[in-house]
């Protein structure tokens, strides 16, 4: 099974999407620190990151006794359901793609350093590709206008849909556009490590299970952030993301089970208050 490293955050956001998202619930800081524990994560790192969390507006802490609670704030549900989103809806695979483009184009002055880097950083997020310099690319219907307006760069950016010309090679454009070789590697890498879990047969029982889903989710997100769906006819004929994706959902349904058993004994929640 995979040993990939994974940032705590990561682990975190997976964490809040199985057990809180959804359900109206805080969770206390003992029963994570016990999950992280499990999943190899040690206690001051878990600490810690719930308090940079909290700090970003990731996280609100409520109290019930001695004890502390953390609950989903505004921002970090958002991130949640796109996460949610892109397992369990979209998919890994872009078999539908209608020729459409979104295009952004972007002027800042040359000492905008740190506005420049957070677009570019907000728009890979977001599935773009930079064609050019000062001009961004991403397939289909992309909306923008909250990244744009988050950053206040409203009057820097202008936004195009488009489709590519007959005359266009857009296998070629792709490959210049984005690093096709590092993803099918990511996804090739995800399917070799956890593959022996999905053919095992039996689910890791307990604890064991729930490490190992949090840890399956936590990976898989990583890697379908990390792509823009790119439209599968223009893409090499032996792309992976398919194969990765069954691999995940094989393994996924085997400790699904065994792992909200093990929740529901190791994870104590109270009622959100807000």
């Amino acid at each position: 099974m995979s040993s990939a490293p994974l940032r705590p955050q990561s682990l975190m956001l997976t964490f809040l999407g199985d057990e809180v998202l959804g359900r109206g619930v805080c969770v206390y800081t003992g029963s994570v620190i016990e999950v992280f524990e499990r999943a190899g994560v040690g206690e001051q790192a878990t600490r810690s990151t719930l308090t940079r969390m909290a700090g970003r507006g990731l996280l609100r802490r409520e109290r019930a006794g001695r004890r502390t609670y953390v609950g989903l704030t505004a921002r970090s549900e958002a991130i949640l359901r796109d996460g949610e989103r892109r397992i369990w809806k979209t998919g890994a695979v872009n078999r539908d793609w209608d020729g459409t483009w979104t295009l952004l184009g972007f002027s800042l002055p040359e000492s905008w350093q740190r506005q420049r880097h957070d677009l570019r950083s907000q728009l890979a997020w977001a599935g773009f590709g930079p064609l050019f310099n000062g001009l961004w690319i991403a397939p289909g219907e992309v909306e923008v206008s909250g990244i744009v307006a988050e950053l206040g760069l409203a009057a820097h950016v202008k936004v195009f849909r488009a489709r590519a010309d007959d005359g266009t090679d857009v296998a070629e454009m792709i490959h210049e556009t984005w690093d096709l070789p590092g993803l099918a590697a990511r996804y090739r890498d995800f399917a070799e490590s956890w593959r022996p879990a999905a053919s095992g047969g039996a689910a890791p029982g307990g604890e064991d299970a729930l490490a190992l889903r949090l840890r399956l989710t936590a990976e898989w997100l990583q890697i379908i952030r990390g792509d823009p769906r790119l439209p599968l006819r223009h893409l090499p004929t032996d792309w992976p993301a398919a194969r990765a994706e069954e691999t995940f959902r094989a393994v996924h349904a085997l400790l699904d089970a065994p792992a909200r058993a093990a929740a529901r004994r190791l994870i104590e929640t109270i009622p959100a208050t807000a």
